[in-house]
């Protein structure tokens, strides 16, 4: 391409429009062409940002792999026809023409990658300081320059939350299913077995009432009324009870039982053991014992099975009501709710990811209910959990205290984990920033959360951290607009999310907040 064709193709596009002719042969002077193959890569995700281009001909693909999978983005395009098709979600027609200019304005790494999508495309680079003095030089640039960027930063939070919502989605089917596998694997086992052992209790009930006197009836009515009423035991002994379990066993054979081995676990898996039930059986003679015997085994049988079904039906149910209340389905937007019930509720849904992690709460009693996004909330409540448990990887102690200050609600989340890197930490909530590897995470889940929490609750959002220790404080205002709970104090080893990425500093100092606290310590399963 000449000079004359390049300054021609140049002042046609809006972003050089209104460009004096000195403004424009500098341009040009500066310009370095290049024309691209179908697929060839114009830069890739991660790589430091060395420069703004321009689209003269062709078209890109901006792509971004996010959890192993390639998604895009959007496409740029000279062809009146594929830029219109691109402009369906407001996409401003100048955005079309180039790219680049994010990361370097930001001074980090490219957040996509892009690659020519044609048989020719035709980009010109200008380097990071030719960008930065071209912004000084041709005023009009930044005029159309700044609306573009606007929308690319609405549209890339606007794509992270879709992806925090499906990602949510997935997070709490995942969690859900982890958690109905116990409880609905005991229902199909017990309605399996519930039907034969109906049958056994149904003709085991026919040959003991035919065996058995009216006295002898009445010794097994009281000891299966004793049997019902029982507790489970508080402390078992393995080796006990597998010698009790034999002992019973053994003598129930011996006694002309069919199912000795049934009746000896039913018997010792509530505590009991032969000295016990022999002194029950009293009353009961000779001849009737083996059907007295092969009666109760059944009967044991088929409340285990019934006890079982009891207690997974609370469980399914307890975790329907967690999700529910998770995803705040069928509610009102805005409402007044409890704060320590959507952190029980985020634990819940990933417990499957925090196994091995010790749960301590220290939540402040009577803590009041706050008005406002409670789903939100959640995603803010899921984002930093599963963050400490990547950070922890599968061990460690994640804390959480909830208490109040003045008119604000103060959540805290640490984790024992390996920490934020210093240099890292005044930048955490700008947007793409990651410590994670490229196609692990998009730079914009700690952003948005600083969204929920500032701008949708009124509320600010802190890191401290140093190695071992990270605590993320959210300090969230009860009622209204409570311009304390909008300020965090400036506080060593913590970046403030005030302003992403606006003089915060970092240090590996952590602070301690002081309260009373009930606290109590648990380890997900």
């Amino acid at each position: 391409m000449t000079e004359p064709e390049l300054r021609t193709a140049l002042s046609g596009l809006e972003i050089f429009e209104g460009l004096t002719e000195e403004q424009l042969d500098w341009l040009v002077s500066v310009s370095e062409p290049r024309v691209l193959g179908d697929g060839e890569v114009l830069f890739r995700d991660g790589e430091e940002a060395t420069g703004f281009h321009v689209l003269l001909a062709g078209g890109l693909v901006v792509t971004k792999v996010v959890d192993g999978r390639e998604e895009v983005l959007t496409r740029h395009s000279t062809e009146e026809e594929s830029a219109a098709a691109e402009e369906h979600d407001g996409k401003p027609s100048a955005a079309h023409r180039f790219t680049g200019e994010l990361p370097l304005l930001t001074d980090g790494s490219y957040v996509a990658t892009a690659a020519a999508s044609g048989p020719t495309t035709t980009v010109v680079a200008y380097p990071k300081p030719v960008f930065f003095e071209m912004l000084t030089r041709c005023h009009g640039v930044a005029a159309v320059l700044i609306p573009v960027l606007a929308w690319r930063i609405k549209s890339s939070e606007v794509q992270a939350r879709k992806r925090a919502t499906v990602e949510a989605l997935g997070t709490l089917a995942a969690g859900l299913a982890h958690e109905l596998n116990n409880p609905a694997a005991a229902v199909a086992r017990a309605a399996q077995e519930l039907a034969p052992a109906l049958e056994r209790l149904t003709r085991t009930a026919y040959a003991w009432g035919a065996a058995a006197s009216g006295a002898e009836r009445s010794v097994l009515d009281r000891l299966a009324e004793e049997l019902d009423k029982l507790p489970p035991p508080e402390i078992t002994d393995p080796l006990a009870q597998a010698d009790a379990e034999e002992e019973i066993a053994d003598w129930a054979q011996e006694a002309g039982t069919e199912r000795a081995g049934l009746l000896g676990s039913g018997i010792s898996d509530l505590g009991l053991e032969l000295g016990w039930l022999l002194e029950r059986l009293e009353g009961v003679g000779e001849p009737a014992l083996p059907a007295a015997l092969d009666h109760l085994a059944a009967l044991l049988e088929t409340r285990s099975l019934a006890a079982e079904l009891r207690a997974a039906g609370p469980r399914i149910s307890q975790l329907v009501a967690a999700t529910r209340d998770y995803a705040n389905l069928d509610r009102a937007p805005e409402q007044t709710f409890s704060v320590t019930d959507g952190l029980e509720n985020t634990l819940v849904v990933l417990r499957a990811k925090l196994a091995g992690i010790s749960i301590v709460r220290k939540y402040e009693p009577d803590l009041p209910e706050l008005t406002g996004y409670p789903s939100e909330l959640n995603q803010v409540w899921t984002n930093l959990v599963d963050n400490a448990a990547e950070a922890m990887e599968g061990s460690g102690v994640l804390t959480l205290r909830v208490r109040t200050e003045g008119v604000c609600m103060v959540v805290e989340i640490t984790d024992t984990g390996r920490g934020i890197p210093e240099d890292s930490l005044p930048r955490i909530f700008e947007p793409f920033y990651t410590t994670k590897d490229v196609g692990k995470g998009t730079g914009l889940g700690l952003h948005l959360s600083y969204r929920i929490v500032t701008q949708r609750h009124h509320g600010s959002i802190a890191a401290r951290s140093r190695p071992g220790e990270t605590r993320m404080v959210i300090r969230l205002p009860f009622a209204g607009n409570a311009p304390a709970c909008a300020v965090v104090d400036d506080v060593p080893g913590q970046s403030a999310g005030a302003e992403p990425g606006a003089g915060a500093t970092s240090s590996t100092t952590s602070s301690t907040a002081r309260t009373t606290d009930r606290s109590t310590s648990s380890s997900t399963t």
